[in-house]
């Protein structure tokens, strides 16, 4: 039989009381300490929802510092070329509200931030942007409301970071992922070559 949980007092008291200290890091600015993170962080996750509450989840990557720090209350994310889908952005211009989780290779904690965003097509600081020699077409600039560090836990029980536990080869390549499941009139061949080793050459094209 399944039991839903349909109430926030039923959620709470399954799994109880925060301890104060989780209720208590909560900061509304960035620390010196948030910064150095966001300039060694190379990766971060973004949700988004839109006006009827569907939800996206978006990767985006770039060297490390490419979260571009504003104010003490303003960071900058720069989009770079993709499958132009725009999701999350177009979640952006109905809800503004944003979850940003960053990321360091082996690090098992992160950074979590919480706030308002809006799609900026040009600024100044477009130009602190630049890398290899290609300049965001757009940004996102996220008005903080909550930073605060992720614990470990998640990190650890899924061995993420252990490379022991890696096992890249359980699923076949991205190409023929692509002619299985997405376009299988494609030819294998055509999908090998385009997500080859000259892949990597393009992700700023």
């Amino acid at each position: 039989m399944t039991v839903e949980i349909t109430s926030h007092e039923e959620l709470r008291e399954l799994l109880g009381a925060p301890v104060p200290r989780a209720l208590a890091k909560e900061r509304p600015v960035l620390h010196p300490r948030d910064r150095d993170w966001l300039a060694a962080s190379p990766f971060c996750l973004v949700a988004t929802a839109g006006a009827d509450g569907s939800c996206d989840v978006s990767p985006k990557g770039d060297p490390p510092g490419f979260a571009l720090v504003l104010d003490e209350r303003t960071i900058a994310i720069p989009e770079r070329p993709g499958n132009r889908r725009a999701d999350g952005y177009r979640n952006i211009l109905d809800n503004p509200h944003v979850g940003l989780i960053f990321l360091i290779p082996g690090r098992t904690d992160t950074l979590r931030i919480n706030g308002r965003a809006r799609l900026v097509r040009d600024a100044p600081w477009f130009d602190d942007m630049v890398v290899k020699g290609h300049r965001p077409v757009l940004a996102v600039v996220v008005e903080i409301e909550q930073i605060f560090y992720h614990c470990a836990k998640a990190f650890l029980r899924s061995q993420l970071w252990q490379p022991e536990s890696w096992q890249p080869d359980v699923l076949p390549s991205r190409a023929r992922l692509v002619k299985e499941v997405e376009y299988p009139a494609a030819d294998l061949a055509d999908l090998e070559r385009h997500y080859g080793p000259d892949y990597a050459t393009t992700i700023y094209t």
